[in-house]
């Protein structure tokens, strides 16, 4: 039995390892595919060596392996058809969802522990103190996480949802957090301590994600994330496992550098992000331009395609709305069409492009966009002067300018400098605000020609059009 407890271990100390370079690899569009597939396949000899664990141990019934086994087939089913029923667009409420069920299991873990315990009164700090963190962590991750995709969704408005006395309540939570946790290591049998901090971690959870406004939400998710590794981690204190102490500390780590990243992208303070207190900014987010009535130039699909079949470097601004058209197939058959012209093409790939880290990517990906061609924000910032057209396909807050002037939701947000090229296009459906809820300037900017569509249609009638000219 030790030998098999050893080299389960070993597993998934490996299976972790794994995990985490799949993750690393799902940032390039290159080796996506191969990044998705190794952290697949690590959780899958994961769960084996569990099972493999489990039945070495010879303490489980038969009843025990019925819940076992069909635990694991409908948690596999429903995560099998959520990951392939649901639109790219949604991923990120699926990503929070899975935060959520992360967090709460990990949590759920600590208070089985203590419940369970033969004489709890006799549990030392060893367990009792990172089994508080655990369930506090663990807690306000399920909860947050819930609120999160509400708000992706729209269950949830995604504006600020402030109430009275909502700053003073998210630091009088974190203080009872440690008085919880201290009660918890005095007295590990007190079910008071124990529900008490459930409920409060909980609490927290949901004041401190509903202030958060729109445009910060890509740092949310990176943030919980990292929660979600240490919930796992603070589990392995708990039942002194040595290998899921080590996989939540690799999950933590990366979702903080992530987080960390994120914020650095979105000019925001991660020590604000902590502590609750950012999404509404230092002063109330106002919107940009008066609310008077805003004179737009209208372009239809020759007219684009007149500037694109003549130009000799074009920039494709991918965003939500190129994600929510699923219409990065046309966007690469329109970009290749231009290539073989002879026009020189790329694409300006914003950190926080569409609604999570890596979204552009993904989507390019799918279509074969050649690699070299994609172009991060700080390297293709100085070609837009250069370029002949610039053409925005979705993105809205991502390149609104207003973001360098101060006292709105995205000030001081690095943004993408679309207003320096030489002609700007833009195809979106309608003006709508983007998530921040401001108005962007680029669409008023004289330069600019808005073609009022959706994504796939025009990016359709786009290729056609330029076809006839190139062909």
């Amino acid at each position: 039995m030790d030998n098999v407890s050893n080299a389960v271990h070993y597993i998934f100390l490996a299976a972790a390892a794994c995990f985490v370079i799949g993750l690393h690899l799902m940032n390039h569009p290159r080796t996506a595919r191969r990044g998705n597939t190794l952290s697949a396949g690590a959780m899958a000899v994961a769960i084996a060596a569990t099972f493999w664990l489990v039945a070495d141990e010879g303490t489980i019934s038969r009843t025990g392996w019925l819940v076992l086994g069909t635990g694991g087939l409908v948690g596999a089913a429903l995560g099998l058809w959520a990951a392939r029923g649901v639109r790219m667009t949604a991923m990120p409420q699926l990503v929070s969802l899975f935060n959520a069920v992360g967090g709460g299991a990990a949590a759920l873990i600590a208070v089985n522990d203590l419940l369970q315990a033969d004489d709890a009164a006799l549990l030392g700090a060893r367990v009792s103190l990172p089994g508080g963190l655990d369930i506090v962590i663990g807690a306000v991750t399920f909860s947050g996480s819930l609120i999160a995709a509400g708000k992706l969704q729209g269950v949830v408005s995604g504006a600020p949802v402030v109430f009275p006395g909502a700053r003073l309540l998210n630091v009088l939570l974190p203080a009872s957090f440690v008085a919880g946790t201290v009660w918890l290591v005095l007295a590990p049998d007190s079910r008071v301590a124990l529900y008490g901090l459930v409920a409060v971690a909980l609490l927290f959870g949901v004041t401190m994600v509903l202030p958060i406004g729109g445009a910060d939400m890509p740092v949310v998710i990176a943030l919980l994330n990292a929660f979600t590794g240490s919930a796992v981690a603070m589990a392995g204190f708990v039942l002194d496992e040595t290998a899921l102490i080590i996989a939540g500390m690799l999950v933590s780590a990366s979702g903080g550098i992530l987080t960390k990243l994120m914020a650095d992208a979105m000019n925001r303070s991660v020590a604000n992000i902590v502590i609750g207190g950012f999404g509404t900014g230092d002063s109330a987010p106002a919107a940009a331009g008066s609310g008077a009535p805003v004179q737009v130039r209208s372009v239809s699909a020759d007219d684009v395609a007149i500037q694109l079949a003549y130009a000799r470097k074009v920039i494709f601004v991918p965003g939500y709305g190129l994600a929510a058209a699923q219409a990065q197939h046309e966007l690469g058959d329109l970009a290749k069409l231009l290539t073989d012209h002879g026009v020189d093409v790329s694409y300006a790939v914003h950190p926080v492009a569409g609604r999570m880290p890596g979204h552009m990517n993904v989507l390019l990906a799918e279509a074969n966009v050649p690699y070299p061609q994609l172009k991060e924000m700080d390297d293709v910032n100085p070609e837009f002067a250069q370029a002949d057209v610039a053409l925005v396909i979705g993105a809205n807050d991502v390149t609104n300018p207003v973001a360098r002037k101060p006292g709105n939701a995205i000030s001081g947000m690095p943004i993408l400098d679309v207003d320096k090229a030489r002609s700007i296009v833009v195809i979106k459906r309608s003006m709508g605000h983007g998530y921040a809820g401001i108005d962007n300037e680029l669409y008023t900017n004289p330069k600019t020609g808005m073609f009022f569509s959706d994504a796939k249609k025009g990016l359709g009638e786009l290729k056609a059009a330029v076809g006839e000219f190139v062909g």
